[in-house]
């Protein structure tokens, strides 16, 4: 019984784990409230903190540069590494933003 139960959990876990990953980013442009949102394990006081970098140091050249900010360190910077962008729009910014219309195409 606890075997099954014990794999019941585990299966969930692992099934979860998409829904907790984190969504890419462009820490050069986003602001501190969808910088928070998107990443795992940066709140919101971390995700102020990454802006006022920014705002001080300029746009963050690499993605390690993100760690020279006060709170965020090597754990968070690797847990993070594939969803922190530097150039682009991220797909939260995308998601909110409205789709050009289709026109039908004439056969």
């Amino acid at each position: 019984m606890f075997k099954k139960t014990l794999c019941a959990l585990a299966l969930c876990f692992a099934m979860a784990l998409p829904a907790i990953a984190a969504t890419p980013v462009n820490v050069n442009k986003a602001d501190a409230q969808t910088i928070a949102t998107s990443l795992d394990g940066i709140g919101m006081s971390k995700a102020q903190a990454i802006v006022a970098y920014r705002d001080a140091h300029g746009p963050f050249k690499n993605v390690d540069e993100v760690g020279n900010v006060k709170g965020i360190g090597a754990k968070t910077l690797a847990r993070n590494r594939d969803a922190i962008r530097l150039t682009g729009d991220s797909k939260a910014a995308e998601a909110g933003a409205p789709k050009p219309a289709r026109h039908p195409r004439k056969h």
